[in-house]
């Protein structure tokens, strides 16, 4: 029988990773072909999970509990912490810049029918959900496993109404010549390391079951974001919009509107409190850190027209994503050693496989910068 622990730490995992990302891999997959993406799904799918498999048997060599920045500072020292400090943030940006455009294009789209207006909807989205932080609504954080529901409701919906205007034709073509288009999107929609350390923390006297947790929450993305694609790319092929739940009409884009809405409070909220309780910045400049950061650079993308929201996804996975991982790589190594607490599970690992893995992260940022 599985436990309620367990139950937990998969729901909080697989809740941490099911964000933005899944909204941009139906585009890239149309792209590039869906063989193509479905091979990039499960090479990156792998490849995250033991990267997070590491990190489960760090948290469960340390005794304390720390988050990422905290167990990089313990085995890798200030400039760990750093690094490490630097990956999250500009994960978290990167996702809220993403969300600002993908809110912009689905209410421009909704209100209008087209995505002209994307700048003055994302403007407006903004200003209500600084309002919201600024006004201390903390409730609405619970509201997050909510956006998690709506995917899932949506994979209902369309494959029920759309199943049968799949076409074969459209799952069979690829693109070979933008084989690694889809490599940066993917790997921004598999990160979740930040929510393994409260995996620690929720399965407390039962730590056995945290390789079965990380698994298992890695696992549940995967299958969503396989039918998710195979039913938009079954449909629309090439003809995916990158914001994907615009491609089915307004009643779509409704719940992709509200997932985004969560997962941005949830995160700018996280980043606030940060500021305030970690940086002990007052609560008027981390409110300003939290929110106009983002916001300016929303203003200069979209002004000048420098990035597309799947563009901001492929980036922020592809540097943050492999700044985390190697972090993660070089403590699991350094914890073998260092580590003050007997662990549950051990994986090998050794320099070859470090570089290796290294290896794919930086090029992972050679083929979303320069390909």
């Amino acid at each position: 029988m599985v436990s309620k622990k367990l139950l937990l730490a998969v729901a909080t995992l697989t809740g941490t990773i099911i964000g933005a990302g899944i909204l941009g891999l139906p585009y890239v997959f149309g792209q590039s072909g869906f063989p193509i993406g479905v091979g990039w799904l499960i090479a990156i799918g792998l490849l995250v999970l033991l990267v997070g498999a590491y990190m489960g048997e760090v948290t469960l060599r340390t005794k304390d509990t720390r988050q990422l920045a905290g167990y990089s500072e313990k085995y890798l020292g200030a400039w760990g912490k750093r690094l490490m400090f630097f990956a999250m943030i500009f994960s978290v940006y990167s996702a809220d810049i993403a969300y600002l455009i993908g809110e912009g294009e689905s209410f421009s789209f909704l209100f209008t029918g087209g995505t002209q207006y994307t700048l003055a909807f994302g403007f407006l989205f903004w200003l209500v959900m600084a309002f919201l932080l600024r006004e201390g609504l903390r409730g609405l954080k619970r509201v997050e496993a909510w956006g998690v529901g709506a995917i899932l409701g949506i994979i209902v919906l369309i494959f029920v109404f759309f199943f049968p205007s799949i076409e074969s034709a459209n799952l069979g073509y690829y693109d070979i010549g933008k084989l690694f288009l889809p490599f940066g999107v993917v790997l921004f929609a598999f990160l979740g390391f930040t929510s393994i350390p409260e995996l620690r923390r929720l399965l407390r006297g039962a730590e056995g079951q945290m390789l079965k947790a990380i698994s298992l929450g890695t696992l549940v993305p995967f299958i969503v974001y396989l039918i998710f694609t195979f039913i938009f790319v079954g449909v629309l092929g090439a003809g995916v919009e990158q914001v994907a739940t615009i491609s089915f009409g307004k009643l779509v884009t409704l719940f992709g509107i509200f997932t985004m809405m969560t997962s941005f409070f949830v995160l700018t909220f996280a980043l606030y409190d940060m500021y305030l309780f970690d940086f002990k910045l007052s609560k008027r400049s981390a409110w300003l850190w939290a929110l106009l950061v983002p916001f300016g650079l929303f203003l200069l993308i979209q002004q000048f027209r420098l990035l597309t929201f799947v563009q901001v996804l492929g980036i922020g996975g592809v540097v943050s994503g492999g700044i985390m991982g190697i972090l993660i790589l070089l403590m699991n190594k350094a914890a073998k050693n260092k580590g003050d607490r007997e662990p549950e599970y051990s994986l090998p690992i050794n320099w070859f496989i470090i570089v290796i893995l290294s290896v794919i992260f930086v090029a992972g940022v050679f083929f979303e910068l320069v390909l």
